[in-house]
């Protein structure tokens, strides 16, 4: 499709971008739209610097090449640079969304009669403590194409759509954010949920009725999957994004390959090609997906990689460079990453514990070397059963000894396809997942 610059490595990366969103507030609509965008980002590389570009002006494509390919110095064995040699040659068309069940079909009466369905069903406005309530959905559409130096060509699609209930609840005087969001892959699978919503309602009215501050210490903790997932995404699967590594020589003498950092009752993966949030088919250098297993049996067995990345390492691409948009450089990112189940009975777990915390679920966190949770729900436990709901600020740890603290995982598993991941200045769409498991020992606050 485009001359590129001779003695130069280019690539060419097009977005065609489709959002629509609905919100009910308290009974009153207060967002509804639709935007559409196309936008392009070019880049040249030399060999030692990248020249870049980012264009709305699709037809102008071939003169911003042409102009960065002005900036840079030729060089004739642009080829066999290292990082140019690890990129990969694909040519390949990936629409899994783009027919009947495209969220471009749905009509805007369609979200209505959505949301308007979970309104009546899972709104009781006899529960006083609601003092405020927000369903709302928002769904995108995106067709991406990839053209390099190389001889690449590459057009995929994604799509997600979501749905979200949400409470206010004042006890006390004490508010509460309550929430239950689902992130489908198409505008059916949202539909038949509202059972769901209203348990998860009514876990948030007790809470907020009956919990109480902990006592800050360090507790034994048994991570629901949901905790568990949020867990393995900060505390381990940054940490396998190798660009951190890359000026980081301590961290390259500590985290090598066949080194054992956990228990070996844990596994970790991280897996673009699954059909859930993070999926890709192709990652922003144009590298297929696959499924990387990043801790095997406890063992370090792997790392996410870009081509620069993965050249300098001496490893193998994986499919892991992302970017959150148009105008946006990839970076190492993670996909659908998850702790695979493992040996232990979900309920023994619990059973086990004399004295300690469950977690229920988690909000957010961060990861490096000492990791952050902070936790939505979480529940006192006592000679084996779950107690009285507990407020907790955070959760902390350090990941090596952590990930060896880990004395039990679950048989149960839950993927988290709500979420996403922030770095750089970017998001992306990622799942996570994992089952119950148990730490002996966290810092609780």
């Amino acid at each position: 499709m485009y001359q590129f610059p001779k003695d130069l490595y280019a690539d060419v990366r097009i977005e065609e971008c489709f959002e629509c969103w609905m919100a009910i507030q308290n009974g009153e609509m207060v967002s509804d739209g639709i935007a559409e965008e196309t936008g392009a980002f070019i880049r040249v590389f030399d060999g030692n610097m990248w020249y870049t570009s980012t264009t709305n002006d699709i037809a102008g494509i071939q003169a911003e090449l042409d102009n960065l390919a002005t900036l840079a110095t030729p060089n004739p064995d642009i080829l066999e640079h290292p990082m140019v040699k690890k990129l990969q040659v694909h040519q390949d068309t990936v629409l899994k969304f783009d027919g009947e069940n495209c969220i471009k079909n749905v009509s805007r009466a369609q979200w209505k009669n959505l949301i308007d369905t979970y309104i009546e069903a899972c709104v009781d406005e006899g529960i006083s403590e609601i003092n405020a309530w927000v369903v709302y959905d928002n769904a995108s559409y995106k067709k991406k194409s990839f053209y390099s130096s190389k001889g690449a060509a590459i057009v995929q699609d994604m799509q997600e759509c979501i749905l979200s209930v949400n409470y206010g609840i004042t006890v006390d005087g004490i508010t509460t954010g309550a929430w239950k969001g689902f992130c489908k892959l198409d505008f059916e699978n949202l539909k038949g949920h509202e059972a769901e919503v209203i348990s998860e309602r009514d876990r948030y009215l007790d809470y907020a009725h009956n919990a109480v501050q902990v006592e800050p210490g360090d507790y034994t903790c048994v991570f629901a999957p949901m905790a568990t997932a949020i867990f393995t995404h900060e505390s381990f699967g940054h940490k396998s994004e190798a660009d951190f590594m890359l000026n980081d020589k301590t961290l390259q003498d500590e985290w090598v390959m066949g080194k054992k950092v956990g228990n070996e009752k844990i596994s970790i993966c991280d897996r673009g090609n699954m059909p859930n949030h993070g999926y890709i088919a192709y990652d922003d250098e144009g590298t297929i997906a696959g499924e990387t297993w990043l801790m095997k049996d406890g063992v370090l067995t792997g790392r996410l990689h870009d081509a620069k990345s993965a050249s300098t390492l001496s490893e193998e691409l994986t499919g892991n460079s992302r970017a959150g948009g148009y105008g946006c450089a990839p970076l190492v990112r993670m996909t659908n990453t998850y702790m695979a189940p493992g040996p232990d009975d979900p309920e023994q777990i619990i059973a086990e514990v004399k004295d300690g915390i469950y977690v229920y679920e988690v909000y957010s966190g961060t990861g490096n070397a000492t990791f952050t949770l902070n936790p939505g729900i979480c529940y006192r436990i006592r000679d084996g059963k779950l107690c009285e709901p507990l407020r907790i600020n955070v959760i902390t740890g350090n990941v090596f000894q952590t990930l060896f603290d880990v004395d039990a995982v679950g048989t149960d598993f839950k993927l988290i396809d709500e979420g996403s991941c922030g770095k750089g200045g970017q998001s992306v769409n990622v799942s996570d997942g994992g089952p119950t498991i148990r730490v002996k020992k966290l810092t609780v606050n």
